[in-house]
């Protein structure tokens, strides 16, 4: 549908797009250096031809693409650049004749100024485009006319809330050679996606509204009405240290860290407690807690700070804290008691004749002495963990002595074999049988060939077994693992005890 511009409209639009930011969010817009955006959209257009055929184009085309690219440096002086290709549909009568694809490009010098925390870009430069007029020569047929104009342009960049950012431009083209009125303004929303460093990554949702008219040499018209929306990235690098300036200028420094210690069960104060306190990447001295647990007066720069929490007969923890420029962070810390650093002996004291339970039998381990029961057990409690010596006696038996280790938290089973007294008693042997490689208990085979005797161990390992004195052989062997031999010599009545460790097969 024909239609023709008003130019007080294009001078309006012009003068919103410089004037409306100047009310913006208060944060600084980062200054890069170079920044490059590729844009794929949709394009919504209506045109008309009025010389020649009756010809409209227009509809929607899915494959508008644009490349726009702007480097300043470090002062305040620049460039940009942008191409962007067109497609639209062509229809003479409601009928469809064929599509196309026109091109339009731009470039010239720009600078910007800084107005608070509002960027503004002003652009001059040349532009050319190719602007649809068509030929009835048989057929309707596209014949693009260039429009080489100078380009007057202007783009404002607001910060808002949550990192995103408001883009409004605009651009007036003088044409140069022919009779040409139009304007372009558009607008995005860009939305960060990456910061590495001095190159920034946005995602940018952008809309675009432009007209032309063109009159030709020749008398062709053309006008069209285009209106664009799209998805582009932007590439952009510099700005990352001013940014940071920005923001470390317009907040303080440091800030006050307050930590409370408590018992974690009870919820006590823990005074003089020690606090480690890890800022930056670099560990401080050693602050200790006052008489209520409290540590304050502690002012340190923002951000996040690691606290190592200890205390006498508690368990270390660690909190991460992040004190705010300017203000205060208050953080309890709940420290755990250790566990009791203790192990328990289960001893089983047994008739080596009859394999029977010996209740009554005397223990010593250390200091305590206790007695078995019924079932020849006795249990003791709370002992510290290393090696213990253990001392059994009953009436009519020889009494024995055995060293066993104690391990924190855990109860350890020792089995004691008292031998009768009297002349002529057999010797006795026992002990456990592991792998090397994780130090677990192994089923496995004893042989005695002096004895004829072949026996295999319990589940925990365990053997016992009794012998004449004499010298013998024992040939130990599992599944997997090389057998081990060793020569003993045992006399009447004795108790030998030793373990033995069996190494795997090398595969």
């Amino acid at each position: 549908m024909p239609f023709r511009p008003r130019p007080f409209f294009a001078v309006l639009l012009l003068a919103l797009t410089l004037g409306a930011p100047i009310s913006a969010w208060a944060q600084g817009v980062p200054a890069e250096q170079a920044s490059v955006r590729v844009r794929y959209g949709l394009a919504f257009r209506q045109g008309a031809q009025e010389v020649g055929p009756t010809v409209s184009y227009g509809g929607m085309t899915p494959n508008d693409v644009a490349l726009w690219a702007a480097v300043f440096g470090e002062g305040w002086l620049g460039a940009w650049a942008s191409v962007q290709r067109e497609g639209f549909s062509l229809s003479q009568e409601a009928q469809l004749v064929t599509g196309g694809s026109l091109l339009r490009a731009s470039v010239g010098p720009a600078a910007r100024v800084f107005l608070g925390p509002v960027r503004a870009e002003v652009s001059a430069g040349y532009g050319f485009a190719q602007l649809p007029v068509f030929s009835n020569e048989g057929q309707v047929r596209l014949v693009p006319t260039a429009r080489h104009a100078a380009l007057v342009g202007a783009r404002v960049l607001v910060p808002l809330p949550w990192s995103l950012r408001a883009e409004v431009r605009g651009e007036l083209p003088v044409a140069i050679g022919s009779t040409s009125e139009g304007f372009a303004a558009g607008g995005a929303l860009l939305i960060p996606v990456l910061r590495r460093g001095e190159w920034g990554g946005a995602l940018a949702l952008e809309y675009q509204y432009l007209r032309d008219s063109l009159t030709t040499a020749d008398g062709a018209v053309s006008r069209q009405v285009i209106s664009r929306a799209g998805v582009a990235f932007e590439l952009s690098y510099g700005g990352g240290a001013r940014e940071a300036r920005v923001e470390e200028a317009a907040q303080p420094e440091t800030g006050e860290l307050v930590l409370s210690v408590v018992d974690a069960e009870s919820g006590r104060p823990l005074p003089d407690a020690r606090v480690v306190l890890t800022v930056g990447g670099m560990e401080q001295e050693p602050r200790v807690a006052g008489a209520d647990g409290r540590l304050t007066g502690v002012v340190l720069p923002r951000g996040e700070v690691l606290a190592r929490v200890s205390a006498g007969g508690y368990v270390s923890a660690e909190e991460r804290v992040t004190v705010p420029a300017g203000g205060r962070a208050e953080r309890v810390v709940r420290v755990r008691q250790e566990p009791p650093r203790v192990g328990s002996l289960r001893i089983t004291v047994v008739d080596a004749r009859s394999g029977g339970p010996l209740a009554g039998a005397a223990v010593s381990v250390g200091s305590t002495q206790v007695f078995t029961d019924a079932t020849g057990r006795v249990r003791v409690e709370g002992l510290a963990p290393g090696p213990v010596e253990v001392n059994v006696s009953a009436e009519g038996f020889r009494a024995a002595q055995e060293a066993v280790v104690i391990v924190v938290g855990t109860r350890t089973e020792l089995p004691v074999t008292l031998v009768s007294a009297s002349k002529g008693a057999l010797a006795t042997l026992s002990g456990q049988v592991r792998g090397v490689r994780k130090g677990k208990p192994l089923r496995a085979w004893l042989v005695i060939p002096e004895a004829k005797l072949r026996r295999r161990t319990d589940v925990r390992g365990s053997f016992q077994v009794q012998l004449k004195q004499g010298r013998y052989r024992l040939i130990f062997s599992a599944p997997g693992h090389l057998s081990q031999t060793k020569v003993v010599t045992v006399r009447e009545g004795e108790q030998a005890i030793f373990n033995v460790d069996l190494f795997p097969k090398s595969r």
